[in-house]
């Protein structure tokens, strides 16, 4: 999913990772053998992007299928393993497993229907034809939505709002949340709130993003790991920031610098840094943000900063040139 706060740390993709969509077929309650139970199997390898080994599965799955005369769990097979394919780049080879899942795929079987258009819309968008991909998501929304569907539902909104204009994103984003209230799926409304933060962000919209950030603070305390919690509190820290309350950004990113040192979070205890630094320098208080600066690079240079984000990085020292020169002046 493609996700971060613009201008911050990338590490924030794992608020906003969405679940793969899982198999619902009838057999699951069959042997292990079953086309049923060997997707399930297929979905939790590749839910931990072991995607090759996903597709061994997902193939063995395609062909329990077809044995059985299970069409709605062959489509699923068939449209994952054009997915894994994709997924790794190799566009063609998996083209020509999604043109299979089209030849069985049916609007009357839902679990089918739901994951084949899925895997198309992400055909259609890694093609660069963001017409078709938005009409595809649309379409697969309308009909997740209507099938009750809310999990997948939720990643036709994900993925709709990927392809889509700023405006259409925050439509897209709330009728994501919408389906994951529907479907009580608690624990991804904090990154889907988080996902909305983050749209509201790029249109600079900060106060709205403020709102965005809170909301998802809220999920990820009652249902995050200590990382969720961490993060989501500098993320409200951050937007406090930007709608120019410096005192209020100074309340919430002390504790997380301190929190994020104890546990050794080199990544945002740099972010922290950083922001202190920003917070200094809307005080003009250059002395104070230069120290700050260099905390950051410091500590964004022990989590590999320079690998991930070599132009960033850059930019934080060249802000640290310039604040040497702002003090000798």
């Amino acid at each position: 999913m493609f996700n971060r706060l613009p201008g911050g740390p990338v590490t924030l993709v794992i608020l906003m990772i969405l679940p793969v969509i899982t198999a619902g077929g009838q057999d699951n309650m069959n042997s292990d053998d079953s086309a049923a139970a060997l997707l399930s199997r297929g979905d939790e390898m590749f839910g931990t992007r072991r995607y090759g080994e996903s597709r061994e599965i997902y193939m063995k799955a395609a062909e329990a299928a077809e044995k059985s005369g299970a069409n709605s769990d062959l489509t699923e097979a068939l449209a994952q393993v054009a997915r894994t394919y994709l997924i790794e780049g190799q566009q063609e080879s998996g083209r020509e497993w999604l043109e299979r899942a089209a030849g069985v795929a049916g609007p009357e079987e839902p679990q089918g229907w739901s994951r084949f258009l899925g895997v198309r819309g992400r055909f259609e968008w890694k093609d660069d034809r963001l017409e078709k991909a938005r009409e595809t998501f649309a379409e697969m929304y309308d009909y997740c939505s209507a099938h009750e569907l809310h999990e997948r539902a939720v990643d036709a909104a994900h993925m709709a709002a990927i392809v889509e204009t700023p405006e259409m994103q925050v439509t897209w984003a709330r009728k994501g949340i919408a389906e994951a209230e529907a479907g009580n799926m608690t624990g991804w409304l904090g990154p889907l709130w988080n996902n909305l933060g983050a749209t509201f962000e790029d249109m600079e919209k900060y106060p709205e993003a403020l709102e965005a950030y809170l909301s998802a603070r809220e999920y990820h305390w009652r249902y995050g790991d200590e990382m969720n919690k961490l993060i989501a509190d500098w993320a409200v820290g951050h937007a406090y920031r930007l709608t120019g309350q410096f005192e209020k950004a100074a309340e919430w990113i002390r504790p997380v610098l301190a929190w994020s040192r104890r546990i050794k979070a080199d990544e945002f205890t740099g972010w922290s840094y950083k922001e202190l630094a920003e917070i200094e320098l809307a005080g003009k208080n250059h002395k104070e943000a230069h120290e700050s600066m260099k905390m950051a690079a410091e500590y964004l240079g022990k989590a590999d900063m320079p690998d991930w984000d070599a132009e960033g990085y850059r930019e934080i020292l060249d802000r640290i040139k310039k604040l040497e020169e702002k003090i000798r002046d």
